[in-house]
Parts: structure tokens; sequence; C-alpha cells
């Protein structure tokens, strides 16, 4: 089943709508959806290695579009509920402490975290709780952003078919190793934030 399910995912990455699937991937999993777009680039690179770095810039562009909602749902929605809840409960202050050091710090959390497999939607959320500045927010994204997806697509370009061949064999260890990340990746968030 696996392997139909790759085979199929290939096929589906050189259909003419498939940079749109991606793009509405990357838009969703930038602030709330939780599968990372790697997992329709990866094969839509390898099926077609000359579009490599265009579609690296649609994953980019459609994921820092994607932040942006994510830090509107942060804004107004902390705004709207969250902040009476903080405020009711007399975390007030606490939050204050949060605001100014996510504040000083938040370009650099935005760029590494960005970079790394951790749910990037957690990040673009809390700058918008945070108020971080969207002009930060901004260049932080488009910056990590960008080297992850021109990253995985460069290497995907550079080394094309041994790739292809070595994901192929390792299917389903592959893919079992992918889902204990990412819900390794939840237990963290959950756990440590």
């Amino acid at each position: 089943m696996l392997r139909r399910l790759y085979d199929w995912t290939l096929t589906f990455a050189i259909h003419r709508r498939a940079p749109w699937a991606l793009a509405a991937l990357a838009f969703m999993e930038s602030s709330f959806f939780p599968i990372p777009p790697d997992v329709v680039l990866i094969p839509m690179v390898l099926a077609d290695r000359r579009r490599a770095f265009w579609l690296a810039l649609i994953c980019t562009l459609a994921s820092v579009a994607g932040g942006f909602f994510g830090y509107a749902i942060g804004y107004y929605l902390f705004e709207l509920i969250g902040r009476p809840l903080v405020e009711f409960y007399g975390y007030g202050d606490q939050f204050a402490r949060f605001t100014e050091s996510y504040n000083a710090y938040g370009a650099w959390i935005v760029a590494a975290f960005g970079f790394t497999p951790f749910p990037y939607k957690v990040i673009t959320i809390a700058s918008g709780v945070a108020g971080l500045n969207v002009f930060v927010f901004a260049l932080a994204s488009i910056v990590s952003r960008g080297a992850r997806f021109f990253l995985v697509a460069a290497l995907l370009w550079y080394f094309g078919e041994p790739i292809r061949r070595f994901i192929e064999k390792y299917l389903g260890i592959l893919t079992l190793l992918f889902f204990v990340i990412l819900v390794g990746t939840f237990v963290a968030v959950k756990y440590l934030l």
C-alpha cells in the first residue's frame, strides 16, 4: 500500500495542478495544518528535477503567506479571546515578560525555527500573540523558509537519482522515521513550551 501511495505521489507530482497543491499545503502548514510541505516538495522535485528551484520558490512564497495568516490568528484571536483569559487568571505580568523576551529575540526565534522541522505554525502564531514587528517577522520568515526549501531542492537537484533510489529502497523505514519525528515534535511542543 505504501508503495502504491508513493507511486501515485510521483505521478501526481508531474500533474499540471501539482504546484497549486504544493502552494496550498505550504500555506496551510504555516498556520494550522500538521503535515509539512516537504512531503509533496520532495516527490515533485524527484519527478522533474529541472523544476526544483521553481518549486522551492512556490513553497517559500506560499509558506510565508501562510505565516502571515498564522500571525493574524495569534494577533487577532489573542486580543479577542486570549488576553481576557490571561488577565482573568492573573497572568498579565508573566505574559508581558514573555512578550518582551519574544520581541527581543523574535527575529532569531523565527529564523531558527522556520528552518527546522519544528512546527512553523507555532512560531507564526506566537509571533502574532507577542506582536512581533511585522517587517522583522517577514524578513526572518523569508530567509528561514527560503533557506529550508531551497536547500531541500538543491540537494535533490544535485543528488537526484541516487536519492530517489535510496528513498525507494528504504521507503518503509523513512516513512516510519518521518512519523516518529512528526509526533515527537508535537509532543515536544506540548511538554516543552
